[in-house]
């Protein structure tokens, strides 16, 4: 499949982080999207935290799944570490982080559209 191309603001809703960095989205609205946004939320079982968290991780990059995964499956075959340190070392180290850790792009998804 292809890259998200829709609102950011509401995949931030979402998630409940702020994916432009600024916090504006949560700020104005604190609930989720949708028609029962507002009301309260149903508890999430066991596998749609761990789906949530691996969601909140792919956007917050700006991957999509078979990128996500490949990187995953990359961080398995290094010997070295844990494989979490391994995996968040790979995601580090893509052109598109760097270039927003070093300052010169405001938000990861500003480098995506630019590089």
């Amino acid at each position: 499949m292809s890259r998200y191309t829709g609102p950011s603001w509401k995949q931030a809703r979402r998630l409940g982080l702020s994916l432009t960095g600024t916090g504006k989205e949560l700020a104005r609205r604190n609930y989720v999207p949708g028609q029962h946004g507002p009301n309260n939320r149903s508890k999430l079982s066991e596998y749609g935290l761990q789906l949530a968290e691996k969601q909140k991780l792919r956007f917050s990059y700006g991957l999509g799944e078979k990128q996500f995964r490949n990187l995953f499956v990359q961080a398995t075959k290094i010997k070295q570490g844990t494989l979490g340190f391994n995996f968040m070392l790979l995601l580090e180290r893509r052109l598109d982080n760097v270039v927003y850790r070093l300052g010169l792009a405001t938000t990861r998804r500003q480098e995506l559209l630019q590089l």
